[in-house]
C-alpha cells in the first residue's frame, strides 16, 4: 500500500505544496489514499488546482512605483552609505596599523 501512495505522489506532485504550506500532512493524504483510493472524488479538491499566472502589464509597474515612498528610500540608502563607510574605516585601519612606525624614545621634538 507504501508503495501505491508513493507513486501516486509521484504521479500528482501538486500535493507536495499543501504539505509544504501546511495545509495537510502526510499522514492525512495517506489516510485519505487507504480508505477512498486513487480515483476517488475526495482528491477534486487537491488535484484539479489550476494554476494561475498573472501578466504584469506597464499600469501594475507603474502604480508599483507611485506606491513607493521616496523619503523612506532615501533614508534606507543613506543608512547603507552609513554602515559601507564604517566597514571601509574598519578597513582602513587595519591596514594602516601595519605601516605605522613609532616614535624612537630616545628622541625629544626636534631633535
Amino acid at each position: 500500500m507504501k508503495e501505491d501512495f508513493k507513486s501516486f505522489v509521484k504521479e500528482h506532485p501538486v500535493l507536495v505544496k499543501y504539505v509544504n504550506d501546511n495545509t495537510m500532512t502526510w499522514q492525512k493524504f495517506y489516510e485519505m489514499f487507504n480508505l477512498y483510493g486513487s480515483g476517488s472524488s475526495v482528491w477534486d479538491t487537491y488535484l484539479n488546482e489550476k494554476t494561475t499566472t498573472k501578466v504584469v502589464g506597464i499600469t501594475d509597474i507603474i502604480t508599483w512605483f507611485k506606491n513607493i515612498d521616496l523619503d523612506n528610500l532615501e533614508e534606507n540608502i543613506n543608512n547603507i552609505k552609513r554602515v559601507v563607510s564604517v566597514l571601509q574605516d574598519l578597513g582602513n585601519k587595519d591596514t594602516n596599523s601595519s605601516t605605522y612606525n613609532p616614535r624612537p624614545i630616545y628622541k625629544h621634538f626636534e631633535d
